[in-house]
């Protein structure tokens, strides 16, 4: 059914209940969104065996799938403000599933690079349709907690595929661990569509979006401000260096620090679910303080500086998993007041009409940053330049840093020309 706006004088318990219900939603696909992003990589050891495949050849797959997300995001931004979010939601995760389908049914490279494209092109969706979602129809009291709780259940995600995936394949092969996943896309599937009443529009909110909207804006406009190129840089930018992470962590930590891999690879885990509680702590510190910029470039510089201890090689080897724990927390923590900027810079141009376009293409960046990182710091640990790796990750949120502060110069050269024009 559908739940009641949340500015139309509903019970508190009421709006509560529905706003606990549209977080619990999107949440879940969300992290559906982020199981399916290591599904082939968590099969690389079996898909590598079955086929012959080189590392490149493998790593090609996890490519092509951010490839085509970061394209398809942009994209799917305008699909989201025409046809709707829980249309467009609904149609990536059948997306997921049918990769999955086929993914088990592949008998040649070729179909695994379809299964990585077909999960490419739904995992474009998430980001547009869950932020539509959030914006519209959760109270403005708890969106702070409802972009917290979108986060940490896509570290869920993150989290669970590989032990799944992993533990399926080694139980009952590969091709079983595929069908399994589609499982998972038909169970995500089934609920958005059970409960679509979760994720309409309220009525006043269609009303409220016609007005605040100009009438006659071109649907490019967006590309125009400058805050938006901001955003998108800051998302770039900082993914760049989480890129930089999550792919070389280990190797790094092992030969700048002597650590054994398997210390080095827990130390990159402990980074991620200090990310994740970071995120769970950066709703209820977004909701307190409403200079976004501010809370975003105070942790991400706090991060920076992490990351230039760790490239020194000062800190005692025995430190350097704690280090790493703390270095998570603060990026993850940043998190929501970021997704917050985001909203506001779409809000104070172009209202909330425009938040598909707008956030596909802000957070397209993510992808963008994902796929280029391994690229160009692949070539340092060629040469054995270690250190440089985690000079780059400083030197990347730094970057993200002028840009969250650069958005933030943006709204107020906009509120000072509306006074003006006023």
């Amino acid at each position: 059914m559908n739940r009641p706006a949340f500015d139309t004088g509903a019970p508190v318990a009421a709006r509560r209940a529905g706003d606990f219900e549209v977080m619990s939603l999107v949440g879940f696909a969300h992290g559906t969104s982020h199981f399916f992003h290591l599904v082939i990589p968590s099969l690389f050891p079996w898909l590598m065996a079955e086929f012959g495949l080189s590392f490149t050849r493998a790593g090609t797959l996890t490519t092509a799938f951010f490839i085509v997300s970061g394209v398809g995001q942009a994209l799917a931004g305008f699909a989201v403000d025409r046809y709707g979010a829980q249309r467009v939601l609904s149609a990536g995760i059948a997306l997921l599933t049918l990769s999955a389908l086929t993914l088990s049914a592949a008998s040649s490279y070729p179909a695994l690079l379809a299964a990585a494209v077909l999960a490419g092109a739904g995992n474009a969706v998430f980001h547009p349709a869950d932020f539509t979602v959030l914006n519209r129809s959760v109270s403005p009291a708890r969106l702070a907690h409802a972009f917290s709780a979108h986060g940490v259940a896509g570290n869920i995600g993150w989290a669970a595929a590989p032990v799944c995936m992993a533990g399926i394949a080694t139980a009952a092969g590969w091709r079983f661990a595929a069908a399994s996943a589609a499982s998972l896309g038909v169970v995500a599937l089934g609920c958005v569509v059970l409960l679509r009443g979760s994720l309409a529009v309220p009525a006043s909110t269609h009303s409220h979006a016609a007005a605040d909207a100009p009438a006659a804006s071109s649907p490019f406009a967006f590309l125009r401000v400058g805050a938006v190129w901001m955003c998108f840089i800051f998302f770039f930018a900082s993914m760049m260096g989480l890129s930089g992470l999550q792919n070389f962590a280990p190797s790094v930590l092992n030969h700048v620090y002597g650590l054994p891999l398997t210390a080095a690879a827990s130390a990159l885990t402990v980074f991620l679910l200090g990310g994740a509680m970071g995120i769970a702590a950066g709703g209820f510190l977004a909701a307190r303080f409403e200079a976004h910029e501010r809370v975003v470039a105070v942790l991400l510089v706090s991060a920076a500086l992490l990351a230039l201890a760790l490239a020194s090689g000062a800190v005692p080897p025995t430190a350097v998993t704690p280090v790493m724990a703390v270095f998570g927390f603060f990026t993850g923590t940043a998190t929501p007041s970021r997704d917050l900027l985001v909203r506001r810079a779409a809000m104070e141009r172009f209202g909330q009409r425009s938040f598909g376009r707008i956030y596909g293409f802000v957070y397209s960046g993510l992808d963008a940053g994902l796929s280029v990182a391994p690229v160009l710091l692949g070539p340092l640990l060629d040469r054995g330049m270690f250190s440089a790796v985690l000079y780059a990750v400083a030197l990347f949120q730094g970057l993200a840093v002028l840009a969250a502060l650069r958005v933030g110069h943006a709204r107020v050269e906009t509120a000072a020309a509306r006074a003006l024009q006023s």
